[in-house]
């Protein structure tokens, strides 16, 4: 992805896109030990950019954006909700 995202600001930029006032309640005995993980995970697409010439369609913090709001366009239409199906492993 080439930058990196808490989930905090994830969730404050969905409710952006959606225009929802939310309040988060996180409970702490969910939280990683300390020293049990590394502190952030950011992925390169270097590789794939230079072997397959590929690049993302939604790239950086403003793809990501973009790509979250298209996203809640398509669960914001009701036809598609047909089309998903939860029960299941989908990729």
């Amino acid at each position: 992805s080439g930058f990196d995202i808490s989930i905090g600001e994830v969730v404050q930029m969905i409710t952006d896109a959606m225009g929802q006032d939310i309040e988060v309640i996180a409970d702490q005995e969910r939280f990683r030990p300390e020293g049990s993980e590394v502190d952030r995970l950011l992925a390169s697409t270097e590789k794939a950019r230079r072997l397959l010439e590929w690049k993302p369609k939604y790239g950086g913090l403003d793809g990501f954006g973009s790509g979250l709001k298209t996203t809640i366009e398509w669960f914001s239409t009701a036809d598609n909700l047909n089309l998903y199906k939860p029960d299941i492993y989908n990729l």
